[in-house]
């Protein structure tokens, strides 16, 4: 995979909600309603990223927030499948 350039990951986060480019990274702080919420948006993260072979950093894991990042290593930054989870997480 390419990594992409800031332009086009600054244009792709426009239809990203609360995503943001961070160095070489995207990232998003989720806030819920709780502890049982947190875990649970945590876990289902985990799982399709696992579907996906593609894995975030959780940055922080907290009583009512969760914030992951998305990078991809090999190439250097963010990709077109980081911003394709990012997508995909969003509809969890």
């Amino acid at each position: 995979m390419e990594k992409l350039t800031q332009q086009q990951i600054q244009d792709s986060l426009k239809t990203l909600h609360g995503w943001e480019l961070a160095g070489d990274s995207i990232k998003k702080l989720f806030k819920t309603k709780g502890f049982p919420q947190t875990m649970g948006l945590a876990t289902s993260i985990g799982a399709l990223c696992q579907q996906h072979d593609h894995h975030p950093d959780f940055l922080t894991l907290k009583y009512a927030s969760v914030e992951v990042s998305f990078s991809t290593h090999d190439a250097g930054g963010v990709t077109k499948k980081d911003l394709d989870l990012a997508k995909e997480i969003e509809s969890l």
